[in-house]
Formats: C-alpha cells, structure tokens, sequence
C-alpha cells in the first residue's frame, strides 16, 4: 500500500491512496487543475483513479470534486448528511456517481478495506478513514476539535498515520484572526492544537517506527518547525524518540509528500 499526502492545510486539503489493484482520492479541496498536478508530481494519472471519498462539506475538501467526478466519471462516497449539504456546492454529479458511505461501515475498494468513523467538527456529519490492505493500515484523522477514545482506537494499530496538528494556541490567541473565530478553532469542533495532537499521539502509538504525517496546519497560526518540535518534544514525555520509535514528517499545502510505500514491522 502507498500513499501520498498531495496536498495540507487551510488552502485545500487532498489526500491519494493505492494499494495493488485500487486507487482512491479523499477530498480534492483545491481545484480540479491543481488536483491532478498534484497528482502527476505523485506519479499518478489522475484518469486511474477509482472513487473520491469525502471527509465534509467544507471548501476547503471538496472544491475541485464535481470536476473531477465529471471529467473522468468517478463515483464520490459521502455519508448522507454530507451529500445534503454537497448537492449545493458540487454541481450536477449523475445519480450513478452519488454514492452513501455512513460513519462506522467498512466499504470495499477492490483489495482495499475503507473504514469510515466520525469525528468532531463544525460541519454536518464529518469523517476520518482508515485504510486496510492485507494487514497493513493507515489513518487519516483530520478536522477535528479533539480525539475521543472511540478514535483512539480506531486507528490504533496502523503503520502510518496522517494526523491534525493545526495551530499552536499562543499563536493562535496572540493573532489577527476574530475571536469568534479563535473560539470556534479551540472548541470541541474545531481543530487540533500542537499539544492536543502530540498528547492524543503518545496514547496512540506503540513505537514500532510508525510514520506520522503532521497535517492541516494553520498558515496563519502554526509553522512546520514549531509542530514538529512541540510534537516531538510531547512523544518523548511518553517514551518516544523521533526517528527511533517514530518518524514524524511534514506536510505541505503545495507539494505532494513523497509517496510513502507501507512496510510492515
């Protein structure tokens, strides 16, 4: 199984997905164009894909998927709360192509398992997924305003995770952003600080040398050294050395990640 994270952050979120016989997209929040640049620097043809899959309704995830879905007939998978508030934003997407995956089911994709969970945020029904090929597994857990222990345990257990790391909250209080906003980012359903990110991965982790991806962090509020470091600094509270028990990576809001192949331990 290979993944790359194409694209992270508060500009347009997109993730791409294989394993051996099935490619799938979650979200394509930047447009169309961009999309399949992304995935051309990833190596992928975007006609190859096999479905997109939707985290939530914001813009910021699904802004190029009715031109994708159109241009190269892709069935999109979102739960049904989700598809109330898409129906206004993705154009016309043919019945065929419209297609209910709810919180908590496990869908096929040719030799790739999809897990679906729910996760606290302001839009209507969000979800993280998890993805199986074999007995390798990878999370993706973004969108969030904190990490129940239901989540904790649904992406336990996984080789490599993609995980929320959003904004450092000093930065964040200290901005120019409306406090309206301030508070609705700190709230149960908004997004996951530096410190609540490396906590809820220090409960999570085993240490075998799982790969986390820190992603969807602020422009506005959070730098890539600041996240590592705060995150990195926490997992050795827990015993964790970066690089030895764990190996934290980067994200970009421009640029695919290299595509990262899942080796078992």
């Amino acid at each position: 199984m290979r993944f790359s994270v194409l694209a992270s952050g508060s500009t347009g979120n997109s993730f791409f997905i294989e394993s051996k016989n099935s490619k799938v997209l979650v979200d394509a929040g930047l447009s169309g164009k961009q999309i399949e640049k992304l995935l051309e620097e990833a190596g992928v043809n975007a006609a190859d894909l096999d479905a997109i899959l939707i985290t939530h309704e914001h813009s910021d995830h699904i802004k190029g998927v009715g031109v994708l879905a159109r241009r190269y007939q892709l069935p999109v998978y979102a739960n049904s709360k989700t598809w109330e508030q898409l129906d206004r934003q993705l154009g016309k997407i043919a019945e065929d192509q419209r297609l209910i995956m709810e919180a908590g089911e496990m869908t096929e994709f040719g030799d790739m398992k999809v897990e679906s969970y729910g996760t606290s945020h302001d839009a209507a029904e969000p979800m993280g997924f998890c993805f199986y090929e074999n007995d390798m597994k990878v999370s993706l857990t973004t969108d969030l305003g904190y990490v129940s222990q239901r989540i904790k345990d649904t992406v336990r257990g996984s080789d490599a995770y993609v995980f929320e790391s959003n904004h450092d909250v000093e930065m964040l209080r200290m901005g120019s952003y409306p406090w309206n906003t301030k508070r609705r980012i700190l709230s149960d359903v908004g997004h996951l600080s530096n410190e609540t990110a490396g906590e809820a991965l220090g409960d999570i982790l085993a240490g075998k040398g799982e790969t986390v991806y820190l992603a969807h962090l602020s422009k506005e509020n959070n730098m890539t050294e600041l996240a590592r470091l705060t995150v990195k600094n926490i997992l050795e509270d827990y015993g964790f050395k970066d690089q030895e028990h764990v190996k934290l990576m980067d994200t970009s809001p421009v640029r695919p990640t290299k595509m990262q192949e899942i080796i078992r331990k």
